[in-house]
Protein backbone atom coordinates (compact mmCIF):
# COMPACT_ATOMS: atom_id res chain seq x y z
CA UNK A 1 0.00 0.00 0.00
CA UNK A 2 1.01 3.43 -0.23
CA UNK A 3 2.36 5.43 2.31
CA UNK A 4 0.87 7.77 4.65
CA UNK A 5 -2.06 9.80 2.48
CA UNK A 6 -2.71 12.24 5.07
CA UNK A 7 0.56 13.91 4.93
CA UNK A 8 0.55 14.01 1.11
CA UNK A 9 -0.56 17.72 0.81
CA UNK A 10 0.50 19.61 4.22
CA UNK A 11 3.86 18.06 4.78
CA UNK A 12 6.49 17.05 3.24
CA UNK A 13 9.83 14.47 3.65
CA UNK A 14 9.70 10.76 5.09
CA UNK A 15 9.73 9.53 9.03
CA UNK A 16 12.22 7.83 10.32
CA UNK A 17 10.73 4.31 11.95
CA UNK A 18 11.38 5.72 15.38
CA UNK A 19 8.93 8.74 14.82
CA UNK A 20 6.18 6.88 12.89
CA UNK A 21 6.55 4.46 16.14
CA UNK A 22 6.79 6.91 18.39
CA UNK A 23 3.24 8.86 16.66
CA UNK A 24 1.46 5.23 15.92
CA UNK A 25 -1.12 3.74 18.18
CA UNK A 26 -1.87 0.67 16.35
CA UNK A 27 -1.56 -1.63 19.73
CA UNK A 28 -4.57 -0.16 20.93
CA UNK A 29 -6.31 0.91 17.71
CA UNK A 30 -6.73 -3.08 17.55
CA UNK A 31 -9.14 -2.62 20.16
CA UNK A 32 -11.32 -0.89 17.87
CA UNK A 33 -10.55 -1.57 14.23
CA UNK A 34 -13.98 -3.54 13.93
CA UNK A 35 -16.19 -0.42 15.20
CA UNK A 36 -14.00 1.70 12.75
CA UNK A 37 -15.65 -0.52 10.54
CA UNK A 38 -19.10 -0.03 11.64
CA UNK A 39 -18.62 3.57 11.97
CA UNK A 40 -17.19 3.80 7.96
CA UNK A 41 -20.49 2.12 7.06
CA UNK A 42 -22.80 4.45 9.01
CA UNK A 43 -21.01 7.46 7.47
CA UNK A 44 -21.20 5.93 4.52
CA UNK A 45 -24.78 4.92 4.59
CA UNK A 46 -25.18 8.67 5.92
CA UNK A 47 -23.68 10.20 2.97
CA UNK A 48 -25.67 8.58 0.61
CA UNK A 49 -28.64 9.35 2.21
CA UNK A 50 -27.88 12.57 1.79
CA UNK A 51 -26.89 12.42 -1.31
CA UNK A 52 -23.66 14.07 -0.96
CA UNK A 53 -22.01 10.72 -2.27
CA UNK A 54 -23.27 9.47 -5.43
CA UNK A 55 -24.22 6.04 -6.04
CA UNK A 56 -21.58 4.38 -8.10
CA UNK A 57 -18.82 5.58 -5.09
CA UNK A 58 -21.11 4.50 -2.19
CA UNK A 59 -21.76 0.75 -3.92
CA UNK A 60 -17.88 0.26 -4.34
CA UNK A 61 -16.81 2.05 -1.23
CA UNK A 62 -19.67 -0.22 0.31
CA UNK A 63 -18.40 -3.16 -1.45
CA UNK A 64 -14.83 -3.31 0.24
CA UNK A 65 -15.98 -2.30 3.46
CA UNK A 66 -18.21 -5.04 3.90
CA UNK A 67 -15.60 -7.51 2.51
CA UNK A 68 -13.02 -6.12 5.45
CA UNK A 69 -16.09 -6.75 7.82
CA UNK A 70 -16.52 -10.19 6.29
CA UNK A 71 -12.82 -11.41 5.85
CA UNK A 72 -10.78 -9.16 8.61
CA UNK A 73 -8.40 -6.10 7.81
CA UNK A 74 -5.14 -7.20 6.79
CA UNK A 75 -2.41 -6.50 8.86
CA UNK A 76 -0.79 -4.12 6.07
CA UNK A 77 -3.48 -1.49 7.83
CA UNK A 78 -1.86 -1.87 10.51
CA UNK A 79 1.94 -0.40 9.07
CA UNK A 80 3.06 1.79 11.28
CA UNK A 81 4.04 3.90 8.24
CA UNK A 82 0.06 5.10 8.97
CA UNK A 83 -0.52 7.27 11.86
CA UNK A 84 -3.37 4.94 13.27
CA UNK A 85 -5.87 2.02 11.92
CA UNK A 86 -7.83 4.91 10.43
CA UNK A 87 -5.35 6.25 8.19
CA UNK A 88 -4.17 2.75 6.93
CA UNK A 89 -7.49 1.56 6.14
CA UNK A 90 -8.48 4.47 3.88
CA UNK A 91 -5.17 3.90 2.40
CA UNK A 92 -6.39 0.14 2.00
CA UNK A 93 -9.63 1.27 0.43
CA UNK A 94 -8.25 3.96 -2.60
CA UNK A 95 -5.40 1.16 -3.37
CA UNK A 96 -8.67 -1.16 -3.86
CA UNK A 97 -11.75 1.05 -5.30
CA UNK A 98 -9.07 4.13 -6.37
CA UNK A 99 -8.89 7.40 -5.18
CA UNK A 100 -11.76 8.78 -7.13
CA UNK A 101 -13.72 6.65 -5.42
CA UNK A 102 -11.96 6.10 -1.96
CA UNK A 103 -11.29 9.68 -1.20
CA UNK A 104 -14.64 10.44 -1.04
CA UNK A 105 -15.58 8.05 2.50
CA UNK A 106 -14.26 11.21 4.40
CA UNK A 107 -16.24 13.60 3.70
CA UNK A 108 -18.20 15.39 6.76
CA UNK A 109 -15.69 13.66 9.50
CA UNK A 110 -12.14 14.05 10.76
CA UNK A 111 -10.56 11.25 12.77
CA UNK A 112 -11.30 13.17 15.88
CA UNK A 113 -14.93 12.47 15.56
CA UNK A 114 -14.86 8.77 13.66
CA UNK A 115 -12.10 7.78 17.35
CA UNK A 116 -14.66 9.45 19.45
CA UNK A 117 -17.46 6.89 18.01
CA UNK A 118 -15.40 4.09 18.18
CA UNK A 119 -14.03 4.64 21.23
CA UNK A 120 -17.20 4.67 22.73
CA UNK A 121 -18.83 1.67 20.90
CA UNK A 122 -16.02 -0.31 22.02
CA UNK A 123 -16.21 1.20 25.84
CA UNK A 124 -20.01 0.40 25.74
CA UNK A 125 -19.19 -3.25 24.53
CA UNK A 126 -16.86 -3.61 27.64
CA UNK A 127 -19.38 -1.96 29.91
CA UNK A 128 -22.13 -4.72 28.96
CA UNK A 129 -19.46 -7.68 29.57
CA UNK A 130 -18.16 -6.00 32.73
CA UNK A 131 -21.57 -6.07 34.05
CA UNK A 132 -22.37 -9.75 32.86
CA UNK A 133 -18.85 -10.36 34.83
CA UNK A 134 -20.01 -8.93 37.67
CA UNK A 135 -23.93 -10.39 37.92
CA UNK A 136 -21.89 -13.83 37.59
CA UNK A 137 -19.59 -13.57 40.43
CA UNK A 138 -22.32 -12.01 42.27
CA UNK A 139 -24.47 -15.06 41.63
CA UNK A 140 -21.72 -17.31 43.30
CA UNK A 141 -21.70 -14.97 46.52
CA UNK A 142 -25.63 -15.47 47.21
CA UNK A 143 -25.68 -19.21 45.73
CA UNK A 144 -22.57 -19.94 48.67
CA UNK A 145 -23.97 -17.18 50.98
CA UNK A 146 -27.42 -19.21 50.98
CA UNK A 147 -25.62 -22.51 52.10
CA UNK A 148 -23.94 -20.69 54.98
CA UNK A 149 -26.91 -18.69 56.40
CA UNK A 150 -25.67 -20.90 59.75
CA UNK A 151 -22.09 -21.08 59.96
CA UNK A 152 -21.03 -18.91 62.55
CA UNK A 153 -17.31 -17.55 62.17
CA UNK A 154 -15.67 -14.25 63.32
CA UNK A 155 -16.16 -10.90 62.45
CA UNK A 156 -12.86 -8.18 62.70
CA UNK A 157 -11.98 -4.69 62.85
CA UNK A 158 -8.50 -3.84 62.64
CA UNK A 159 -7.64 -7.63 61.91
CA UNK A 160 -8.42 -8.75 65.65
CA UNK A 161 -11.56 -10.62 66.70
CA UNK A 162 -14.61 -8.25 67.09
CA UNK A 163 -18.37 -10.23 67.36
CA UNK A 164 -19.55 -13.19 65.40
CA UNK A 165 -20.83 -12.97 62.53
CA UNK A 166 -21.99 -15.87 59.71
CA UNK A 167 -20.02 -16.57 56.52
CA UNK A 168 -23.33 -15.64 54.91
CA UNK A 169 -23.30 -12.25 56.19
CA UNK A 170 -19.86 -11.37 55.34
CA UNK A 171 -20.03 -13.15 51.29
CA UNK A 172 -23.22 -10.49 51.18
CA UNK A 173 -21.07 -7.82 52.31
CA UNK A 174 -19.12 -8.37 49.39
CA UNK A 175 -22.26 -8.65 47.38
CA UNK A 176 -23.70 -5.43 48.17
CA UNK A 177 -20.23 -3.51 47.11
CA UNK A 178 -20.04 -5.59 43.91
CA UNK A 179 -23.95 -4.73 43.38
CA UNK A 180 -22.80 -0.99 43.53
CA UNK A 181 -20.11 -1.33 41.21
CA UNK A 182 -22.76 -3.02 38.74
CA UNK A 183 -25.20 0.02 39.25
CA UNK A 184 -22.20 2.29 38.81
CA UNK A 185 -21.26 1.41 35.26
CA UNK A 186 -25.16 1.09 34.44
CA UNK A 187 -25.42 4.83 34.96
CA UNK A 188 -21.90 5.52 33.03
CA UNK A 189 -23.51 3.93 29.88
CA UNK A 190 -26.17 6.58 29.93
CA UNK A 191 -22.99 8.87 29.38
CA UNK A 192 -21.29 6.91 27.22
CA UNK A 193 -24.16 6.10 25.03
CA UNK A 194 -23.90 9.26 23.20
CA UNK A 195 -22.87 9.66 19.22
CA UNK A 196 -19.63 12.20 18.45
CA UNK A 197 -20.25 11.27 14.54
CA UNK A 198 -20.81 13.92 12.43
CA UNK A 199 -18.57 16.60 14.89
CA UNK A 200 -15.56 16.72 12.27
CA UNK A 201 -12.51 17.68 14.03
CA UNK A 202 -14.42 19.91 16.54
CA UNK A 203 -17.01 22.61 14.53
CA UNK A 204 -19.07 20.04 13.02
CA UNK A 205 -19.65 20.25 9.32
CA UNK A 206 -21.11 22.37 6.25
CA UNK A 207 -22.16 19.26 4.72
CA UNK A 208 -25.99 18.41 5.26
CA UNK A 209 -25.14 15.26 7.88
CA UNK A 210 -28.54 13.48 9.28
CA UNK A 211 -26.97 12.55 12.84
CA UNK A 212 -29.61 11.19 14.35
CA UNK A 213 -29.79 8.77 11.36
CA UNK A 214 -26.07 7.63 12.00
CA UNK A 215 -26.13 7.61 15.83
CA UNK A 216 -29.68 5.03 15.53
CA UNK A 217 -27.35 2.87 12.69
CA UNK A 218 -24.65 2.38 15.65
CA UNK A 219 -26.94 1.74 18.46
CA UNK A 220 -26.53 5.23 20.30
CA UNK A 221 -29.31 7.03 22.10
CA UNK A 222 -29.08 10.10 20.59
CA UNK A 223 -26.34 12.36 18.79
CA UNK A 224 -23.73 14.34 21.32
CA UNK A 225 -25.08 17.84 21.41
CA UNK A 226 -21.94 19.86 21.42
CA UNK A 227 -19.80 19.21 18.45
CA UNK A 228 -16.17 20.56 20.95
CA UNK A 229 -17.22 18.21 23.32
CA UNK A 230 -17.94 15.45 21.52
CA UNK A 231 -14.25 15.34 20.13
CA UNK A 232 -12.59 16.75 22.85
CA UNK A 233 -14.39 15.02 25.73
CA UNK A 234 -12.75 11.67 27.50
CA UNK A 235 -14.39 12.26 31.31
CA UNK A 236 -16.63 9.11 29.96
CA UNK A 237 -13.72 7.30 29.73
CA UNK A 238 -12.42 8.41 33.22
CA UNK A 239 -15.65 7.42 34.90
CA UNK A 240 -15.65 3.98 33.32
CA UNK A 241 -12.01 3.11 34.16
CA UNK A 242 -12.75 5.07 37.94
CA UNK A 243 -15.54 2.20 38.21
CA UNK A 244 -13.28 -0.38 36.88
CA UNK A 245 -10.61 0.71 39.79
CA UNK A 246 -12.88 0.96 42.43
CA UNK A 247 -14.50 -2.64 41.75
CA UNK A 248 -10.48 -3.69 41.34
CA UNK A 249 -10.05 -2.22 44.91
CA UNK A 250 -12.85 -4.51 46.48
CA UNK A 251 -11.65 -7.65 44.22
CA UNK A 252 -8.29 -6.87 46.03
CA UNK A 253 -9.81 -7.33 49.64
CA UNK A 254 -11.18 -10.09 48.73
CA UNK A 255 -8.48 -11.44 46.99
CA UNK A 256 -6.31 -10.47 50.27
CA UNK A 257 -8.95 -11.88 52.88
CA UNK A 258 -8.79 -15.19 51.20
CA UNK A 259 -5.06 -15.29 50.67
CA UNK A 260 -5.19 -14.80 54.75
CA UNK A 261 -7.91 -16.98 55.30
CA UNK A 262 -5.72 -20.09 53.52
CA UNK A 263 -2.61 -19.42 55.75
CA UNK A 264 -2.03 -22.08 58.73
CA UNK A 265 -2.99 -19.17 61.49
CA UNK A 266 -6.26 -18.59 59.71
CA UNK A 267 -7.33 -22.28 58.29
CA UNK A 268 -10.94 -20.56 57.33
CA UNK A 269 -10.37 -21.98 53.39
CA UNK A 270 -8.82 -23.99 51.29
CA UNK A 271 -8.72 -23.15 47.71
CA UNK A 272 -8.97 -25.21 44.53
CA UNK A 273 -5.60 -26.34 43.94
CA UNK A 274 -6.43 -24.80 40.18
CA UNK A 275 -6.41 -21.29 41.70
CA UNK A 276 -2.91 -22.31 43.66
CA UNK A 277 0.64 -22.82 42.73
CA UNK A 278 3.54 -24.38 44.39
CA UNK A 279 7.17 -23.96 45.60
CA UNK A 280 10.45 -24.63 43.17
CA UNK A 281 11.90 -25.54 46.00
CA UNK A 282 9.94 -26.19 48.81
CA UNK A 283 7.40 -29.14 47.51
CA UNK A 284 4.98 -28.47 50.53
CA UNK A 285 3.71 -24.87 49.16
CA UNK A 286 0.41 -24.34 48.18
CA UNK A 287 0.12 -20.76 46.97
CA UNK A 288 -2.90 -18.74 46.39
CA UNK A 289 -1.19 -17.20 43.41
CA UNK A 290 -4.51 -15.68 41.59
CA UNK A 291 -5.81 -13.85 44.42
CA UNK A 292 -2.11 -12.35 44.77
CA UNK A 293 -1.88 -11.67 41.13
CA UNK A 294 -5.91 -10.10 41.50
CA UNK A 295 -3.92 -8.02 44.25
CA UNK A 296 -1.69 -6.72 41.90
CA UNK A 297 -4.66 -6.42 38.30
CA UNK A 298 -5.73 -3.73 41.28
CA UNK A 299 -2.63 -1.74 41.73
CA UNK A 300 -2.66 -1.51 38.00
CA UNK A 301 -6.05 -0.52 37.01
CA UNK A 302 -5.52 2.32 39.53
CA UNK A 303 -2.02 3.02 37.91
CA UNK A 304 -3.88 3.16 34.83
CA UNK A 305 -6.79 5.21 36.11
CA UNK A 306 -4.48 7.83 37.21
CA UNK A 307 -2.01 8.02 34.05
CA UNK A 308 -5.60 8.78 32.44
CA UNK A 309 -6.30 11.40 34.80
CA UNK A 310 -2.86 13.25 35.08
CA UNK A 311 -2.88 12.86 30.93
CA UNK A 312 -6.36 14.66 30.86
CA UNK A 313 -6.00 17.37 33.34
CA UNK A 314 -3.91 19.98 30.78
CA UNK A 315 -5.83 19.86 27.87
CA UNK A 316 -7.22 22.75 26.47
CA UNK A 317 -10.03 22.71 23.90
CA UNK A 318 -10.79 20.49 21.87
CA UNK A 319 -8.78 17.90 20.49
CA UNK A 320 -5.09 17.55 21.29
CA UNK A 321 -3.15 14.14 20.39
CA UNK A 322 -2.29 13.38 24.14
CA UNK A 323 -5.60 11.81 24.14
CA UNK A 324 -4.20 9.10 22.08
CA UNK A 325 -1.98 7.60 25.18
CA UNK A 326 -5.19 7.67 26.84
CA UNK A 327 -6.70 5.32 25.11
CA UNK A 328 -4.06 2.81 26.17
CA UNK A 329 -4.59 3.39 29.76
CA UNK A 330 -8.62 2.44 29.54
CA UNK A 331 -8.33 -0.48 27.85
CA UNK A 332 -5.55 -2.09 29.69
CA UNK A 333 -7.72 -1.16 32.92
CA UNK A 334 -10.77 -2.22 31.59
CA UNK A 335 -8.93 -5.91 29.97
CA UNK A 336 -7.43 -5.94 33.57
CA UNK A 337 -11.09 -5.96 35.42
CA UNK A 338 -12.28 -7.90 32.72
CA UNK A 339 -9.94 -10.84 33.15
CA UNK A 340 -10.30 -10.83 36.73
CA UNK A 341 -13.82 -10.93 37.74
CA UNK A 342 -14.95 -14.15 36.44
CA UNK A 343 -11.78 -15.73 37.90
CA UNK A 344 -12.82 -14.33 41.40
CA UNK A 345 -16.51 -16.02 40.61
CA UNK A 346 -14.71 -19.26 39.98
CA UNK A 347 -12.17 -18.83 42.82
CA UNK A 348 -15.25 -18.32 45.66
CA UNK A 349 -17.23 -21.35 43.66
CA UNK A 350 -14.54 -24.22 44.17
CA UNK A 351 -13.23 -23.14 47.33
CA UNK A 352 -14.00 -24.99 50.65
CA UNK A 353 -14.81 -23.33 53.42
CA UNK A 354 -13.50 -25.19 57.04
CA UNK A 355 -16.69 -24.33 59.05
CA UNK A 356 -15.34 -25.79 61.98
CA UNK A 357 -12.35 -23.91 62.72
CA UNK A 358 -14.64 -20.82 61.32
CA UNK A 359 -17.16 -21.73 64.28
CA UNK A 360 -14.00 -22.06 66.76
CA UNK A 361 -12.55 -18.80 66.48
CA UNK A 362 -16.07 -17.56 66.58
CA UNK A 363 -16.08 -17.11 70.57
CA UNK A 364 -12.29 -15.97 70.65
CA UNK A 365 -10.92 -12.83 72.15
CA UNK A 366 -14.14 -12.11 74.22
CA UNK A 367 -15.70 -11.59 70.57
CA UNK A 368 -19.13 -11.67 72.60
CA UNK A 369 -18.33 -9.22 74.93
CA UNK A 370 -20.06 -6.67 73.31
CA UNK A 371 -23.38 -8.95 73.53
CA UNK A 372 -22.83 -9.36 77.34
CA UNK A 373 -22.76 -5.64 77.53
CA UNK A 374 -25.63 -4.92 75.19
CA UNK A 375 -27.37 -7.83 78.27
CA UNK A 376 -26.71 -5.65 81.42
CA UNK A 377 -28.10 -2.56 79.50
CA UNK A 378 -31.17 -4.55 77.75
CA UNK A 379 -32.03 -7.08 80.52
CA UNK A 380 -30.62 -5.06 84.00
CA UNK A 381 -31.30 -1.47 83.22
CA UNK A 382 -27.20 -0.24 83.56
CA UNK A 383 -26.42 2.99 81.43
CA UNK A 384 -24.78 1.80 78.34
CA UNK A 385 -21.46 2.94 79.12
CA UNK A 386 -21.70 1.54 82.79
CA UNK A 387 -21.70 -1.73 81.39
CA UNK A 388 -18.64 -1.34 78.68
CA UNK A 389 -16.36 -0.31 81.43
CA UNK A 390 -17.52 -3.29 83.50
CA UNK A 391 -16.92 -5.44 80.82
CA UNK A 392 -13.94 -4.11 79.55
CA UNK A 393 -12.20 -4.60 83.36
CA UNK A 394 -13.58 -7.47 83.21
CA UNK A 395 -11.88 -8.45 79.84
CA UNK A 396 -8.90 -6.93 81.50
CA UNK A 397 -8.50 -9.42 84.39
CA UNK A 398 -8.89 -11.94 81.70
CA UNK A 399 -12.51 -13.71 82.38
CA UNK A 400 -15.86 -12.99 81.89
CA UNK A 401 -17.24 -15.46 84.33
CA UNK A 402 -19.74 -14.46 87.06
CA UNK A 403 -17.11 -13.49 89.59
CA UNK A 404 -14.84 -11.52 87.52
CA UNK A 405 -17.68 -9.49 86.32
CA UNK A 406 -19.00 -9.62 89.73
CA UNK A 407 -15.86 -7.70 91.42
CA UNK A 408 -15.46 -5.88 87.66
CA UNK A 409 -18.39 -4.21 88.67
CA UNK A 410 -18.02 -3.39 92.02
CA UNK A 411 -14.80 -1.85 90.54
CA UNK A 412 -15.78 0.17 88.05
CA UNK A 413 -19.28 1.37 89.15
CA UNK A 414 -19.86 0.10 92.55
CA UNK A 415 -22.74 -2.31 92.38
CA UNK A 416 -23.09 -6.23 92.54
CA UNK A 417 -24.38 -7.78 89.70
CA UNK A 418 -25.55 -10.67 91.25
CA UNK A 419 -27.51 -8.36 93.12
CA UNK A 420 -29.18 -7.31 89.73
CA UNK A 421 -29.80 -10.85 89.09
CA UNK A 422 -27.14 -12.09 86.95
CA UNK A 423 -26.08 -16.15 86.95
CA UNK A 424 -23.46 -17.46 85.84
CA UNK A 425 -26.19 -19.63 83.13
CA UNK A 426 -27.54 -17.12 82.09
CA UNK A 427 -23.80 -15.41 81.19
CA UNK A 428 -22.95 -18.87 79.92
CA UNK A 429 -25.96 -17.80 77.05
CA UNK A 430 -24.91 -14.56 76.31
CA UNK A 431 -21.47 -15.60 75.71
CA UNK A 432 -22.50 -18.18 73.24
CA UNK A 433 -21.32 -16.82 69.73
CA UNK A 434 -24.42 -18.43 68.25
CA UNK A 435 -26.54 -16.13 70.58
CA UNK A 436 -24.76 -13.78 69.59
CA UNK A 437 -25.75 -13.82 65.97
CA UNK A 438 -29.40 -14.78 66.63
CA UNK A 439 -30.11 -11.83 68.46
CA UNK A 440 -29.02 -9.18 65.70
CA UNK A 441 -32.09 -9.69 63.32
CA UNK A 442 -32.77 -5.71 62.71
CA UNK A 443 -32.75 -5.38 58.69
CA UNK A 444 -29.07 -5.85 57.46
CA UNK A 445 -28.03 -8.28 60.67
CA UNK A 446 -26.36 -11.38 60.79
CA UNK A 447 -29.00 -13.43 61.86
CA UNK A 448 -30.34 -16.16 59.79
CA UNK A 449 -34.05 -14.07 59.31
CA UNK A 450 -32.40 -11.17 58.81
CA UNK A 451 -29.91 -12.57 56.29
CA UNK A 452 -32.66 -14.56 54.46
CA UNK A 453 -34.03 -10.74 53.63
CA UNK A 454 -30.66 -9.73 52.40
CA UNK A 455 -30.46 -12.50 49.53
CA UNK A 456 -34.19 -12.08 48.61
CA UNK A 457 -34.00 -8.71 48.18
CA UNK A 458 -29.79 -9.12 46.84
CA UNK A 459 -31.35 -11.78 44.02
CA UNK A 460 -34.32 -9.64 42.75
CA UNK A 461 -31.30 -7.19 42.63
CA UNK A 462 -29.36 -9.24 40.63
CA UNK A 463 -32.27 -10.32 37.94
CA UNK A 464 -32.79 -6.53 36.84
CA UNK A 465 -28.95 -6.49 36.29
CA UNK A 466 -28.69 -9.93 34.02
CA UNK A 467 -31.93 -8.19 32.44
CA UNK A 468 -30.20 -5.16 31.76
CA UNK A 469 -27.23 -6.74 30.64
CA UNK A 470 -28.68 -9.11 28.32
CA UNK A 471 -31.87 -6.35 26.72
CA UNK A 472 -28.65 -3.46 26.40
CA UNK A 473 -26.28 -6.33 24.69
CA UNK A 474 -29.57 -7.33 22.53
CA UNK A 475 -29.99 -3.84 21.18
CA UNK A 476 -26.74 -3.08 20.27
CA UNK A 477 -26.31 -6.06 18.29
CA UNK A 478 -29.29 -5.38 16.79
CA UNK A 479 -28.58 -2.25 15.81
CA UNK A 480 -24.92 -3.81 14.14
CA UNK A 481 -27.34 -6.41 12.38
CA UNK A 482 -29.56 -3.63 10.88
CA UNK A 483 -26.35 -1.50 10.15
CA UNK A 484 -25.07 -5.20 7.52
CA UNK A 485 -27.98 -5.61 6.52
CA UNK A 486 -28.81 -1.96 5.11
CA UNK A 487 -24.92 -1.58 3.92
CA UNK A 488 -25.44 -5.04 1.92
CA UNK A 489 -28.16 -3.65 0.40
CA UNK A 490 -26.26 -0.60 -0.60
CA UNK A 491 -23.20 -2.44 -1.99
CA UNK A 492 -25.67 -4.55 -4.37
Amino acid sequence: MRSDQIRQGRLSGDRSGDIEHFLASMDADRWIAEADLLVDMAHLLGLRRQEIIDEAPARALMAALLDLHDHGLPEEAFDERFEDIHAGKEAYLIDRVGEDFGGRLHMGRSRNDEVATCIRIRLKEEIIGLVRSLTGLRTTLLDVASRHTGTVMPGFTHLQHAQPTTLAHYLLAYEQAFSRDTARLRDAYARVDVSPLGSAAFASTGFPLDRDYTARLLGFARPAANSMDAVAARDFALEVLSDAAVCMTTVSRLCEELVLWSTAFFGFVQLDDAYCSSSSIMPQKKNPDVAEIMRAKAGSVAGELTAAVTITKGLPMSYNRDLQELTVHLWRGMEAARQSIPLLAGMIGSATFTTERMAAEAGRGFATATELADVLVRDYGLPFRTAHRIVGRAVRHGSLDLATLEGAAREAAELSVVELGVTQERIDEVLDPRHAVAVRSIVGGPAPAAVAAQLAEQKELLARDVAWAEETEAALLCAFEDLILESRRLAV
